[in-house]
């Protein structure tokens, strides 16, 4: 590949026993809050312990749609955020001679996996996809921000798309004739931008740099890296180093993952995460990858891992209060946790296996696409950035399909999946 590279950003456990009977509860008080503790039998090497508080907060938002807002000029900015992304597109497929994504475009690791939910929850938790108990194959797919293939060490935020099949119910516009649900997160809890017309900003600035050499990047990622670590010696962080490439060199597999932006949740508002909890990938949270000679260390770090053990994750929700302190058009705000937790609904988990391959890498970045707007109504993507990613995800999902000619669908089972 040439030198022409992008540097984009697009911001954007537990296995229970058949017989439950099997499972002990205690019941642990918290600091702030009383939580339930559950132990069971898991499938990987050690039992897991998942915390989770015992009750949502007593009085949810209920979602109306005089809640969302249009922004200012939301028409032009949209275009403006497809010029610039396909741009982008256009520049990396002439320097590189193959369609890829316009933001997350390297994959770190592909898994297959399965979204448990165990026990009926409780009433508000029971919505759209959680709304019974279920066992629902999917896709995780590990990534980092750029809109390029860039060497590891040009270190940016890591992000984590989730593909889970089998999935009925009413659908979203465009997703009729699917049976999937797509979760797109990034390891941050907010959104790097207040506004689309901000982030369009950020992004035209951001359109020159795709033909800066790979080379410059990596020293400019590591002054970056420094710079940010000079910040958190003093007890700050700076998200825009952090974006541009200064994030630490860290294990993928060692993050919490977020989806940032709010979603409904049937009849309420949330937001979601993703937690790691088994102790082989806690260990690796903030642990440091030998990028040294290995463009692709992230990836490798993946591979060995699920080579010898599997991962398992919590998915929470975190509901909306009220629109002042959980508000749905504000993407830098951060939900007070102390009075609105993020709850465990459902786990996520992984048997080792291949952790990435090129028969993978094929059937997943080349044919498959990840998108909020891939899903059920009940989750419908909330707010005025949510409405600006729908057209550039499909832009850029249809870009890749027309120039590698290859279609760009939807799973029917992870028989489409390779080993």
């Amino acid at each position: 590949m040439g030198g022409g590279r992008a540097l984009i950003l697009w911001a954007a456990r537990i296995h229970e026993p058949e017989d439950r009977d099997a499972r002990r509860l205690t019941l642990a008080q918290g600091e702030r809050t009383e939580r339930q503790i559950v132990q069971f039998v898991s499938p990987l090497p050690e039992p897991r312990i998942m915390v989770m508080y015992r009750s949502p907060p007593t009085a949810p938002l209920r979602y109306d749609a005089t809640m969302e807002t249009a922004e200012p000029d939301e028409a032009q900015t949209e275009q403006g955020l497809i010029d610039s992304m396909h741009r982008i597109l256009e520049i990396t497929w002439k320097d590189g001679g193959h369609a890829i994504r316009s933001v997350h475009a390297k994959s770190h690791g592909l898994l297959a996996a399965e979204l448990i939910i165990a026990d009926p929850l409780p009433d508000v938790l029971a919505q759209g996809l959680f709304a019974r108990p279920g066992r629902y194959p999917a896709i995780m797919r590990f990534s980092t921000t750029p809109g390029d293939l860039l060497d590891d060490r040009v270190s940016t935020p890591r992000g984590l798309a989730i593909k889970v099949l089998d999935v009925d119910g009413p659908r979203l516009p465009g997703s009729q004739e699917n049976r999937t649900q797509d979760f797109v997160m990034v390891n941050g809890k907010t959104f790097g931008a207040p506004t689309g017309k901000a982030f369009l900003g950020t992004l035209k600035l951001l359109v020159p740099t795709t033909d800066v050499a790979p080379g410059l990047k990596i020293a400019l990622s590591s002054v970056l890296q420094l710079a940010e670590r000079g910040l958190e010696a003093v007890g700050s962080k700076s998200g825009t180093l952090i974006a541009l490439g200064g994030h630490p060199e860290t294990n993928v597999l060692g993050e919490s993952f977020f989806g940032q932006l709010p979603i409904l949740y049937g009849a309420y508002i949330a937001k979601f995460a993703l937690i790691p909890v088994p102790a082989n990938l806690v260990a690796l949270t903030g642990a440091k990858v030998d990028l040294d000679d290995n463009p692709d260390g992230l990836r490798a770090a993946v591979l060995a891992e699920f080579a010898r053990a599997g991962g398992e994750w919590e998915f929470r929700v975190q509901l909306a209060t009220d629109l002042e302190t959980t508000p749905i058009e504000d993407p830098v705000a951060v939900w007070p946790e102390d009075t609105t937790p993020f709850i465990t609904v459902a786990r996520l988990v992984a048997a080792p296996q291949t952790g990435w391959s090129d028969l993978r890498r094929r059937a997943v970045d080349d044919g498959m696409a990840f998108s909020p707007w891939h899903g059920l109504a009940a989750h419908r993507p909330l707010g005025a950035m949510m409405r600006l990613r729908k057209p550039v995800y499909a832009m850029s999902a249809d870009f890749r399909a027309g120039h590698n000619r290859c279609p760009v669908l939807e799973p029917g089972s992870l028989a489409d999946f390779p080993d």
